[in-house]
Parts: C-alpha cells; structure tokens; sequence
C-alpha cells in the first residue's frame, strides 16, 4: 500500500483543524477527479509503519479536531487493510477526536460488513459525478454523495445523514 501526501494544517476536509492523509491508488478514475495524481497503485510513497507513527504524532496537539482519510481510494480491496490499521490506531489513541474518510464505495452496499466502520465517525460514499457537481455542497462535490454518520447508522441499522 502507498499513500500520496499528508496535509499537517487541513481546514477543508471535514471541520476543524485536521491531519489529512490521501491514500494512492484508486480504480474509479472519476472524471475531473480533483486528485489525478492518486490514481497510479504505483505511485506516492510507502505507506508504512513509520507513517501511522508521523500521523498520529500530528494528531497529537490539542488545536487538531480529527483525521481525514481520501484518496485515491482508502477502502479500495489493495488499500482497505492498511487504512484499518491506521483508523484502528487513531481511534484507540485518541477516542474523542474524529475519523472521517471520503470513499466512491457506498456504505450500504459496498462496506456494511468490513470491520474499518467500527471506528469511523463519518464517511462521505459515492463517486464523484462531474454531471452533478455542485461547488455549495459542504464537505462532498456531486449531488449524488452522501455524509453518513456512521456511529448512529451502525445503532440505528439505517443510513443516517451526519449534520453539524
């Protein structure tokens, strides 16, 4: 597994200041993808042990609310282990700071069973869709999408749409 950058000072992906980290590779090759550059399974950098330590230790200063996990594709079948190990870690580390991961998998479909929801807050799912882009939309860009809070879908056993 290999991941493409890791964004210290983040203030646009999800609320607050988070460490942000997009995972490389990603087979949906969504047209105007915002992030190209993560689509080579080749490309980026390893994604490593180390690389769980220098993210977490960035989460670390009180003023960081969270971790956000994009890509590329985090939950793609070549990507979902190592980015289960770095959610399980985060959560266990610090329990009251917030997980959420961007993905082109549906939640109700794709990832109901796969254990990485048990420690994500919220999940934003489907692929990007240039045709129903909307730039007023907060925290996806297409219509389509959805932001899913995942802690009250899983208890609620529905879909259950994150609002802050």
């Amino acid at each position: 597994m290999r991941y493409n950058k890791i964004r210290r000072m983040d203030i646009s992906n999800g609320p607050g200041v988070r460490i942000s980290i997009f995972m490389q590779g990603c087979s949906f090759h969504c047209e105007n993808c915002f992030n190209p550059e993560t689509h080579d399974f080749k490309g980026g950098k390893p994604f490593t042990k180390e690389t769980i330590d220098e993210v977490l230790t960035l989460c670390e200063p009180s003023y960081i609310k969270g971790l956000s996990i994009l890509g590329g594709e985090p939950l793609h079948p070549q990507n979902i282990e190592g980015t289960t190990d770095l959610a399980k870690q985060f959560k266990a580390k610090y329990p009251h700071k917030s997980l959420w991961i961007w993905t082109g998998f549906l939640y109700d479909r794709d990832l109901k069973d796969k254990e990485i929801l048990q420690y994500i807050d919220v999940l934003v799912d489907g692929q990007f869709v240039f045709a129903k882009k909307n730039p007023n939309l907060k925290w996806k860009g297409s219509e389509n999408q959805r932001v899913i809070d995942i802690q009250k879908s899983l208890k609620k056993k529905k879909i259950v749409l994150y609002e802050d």
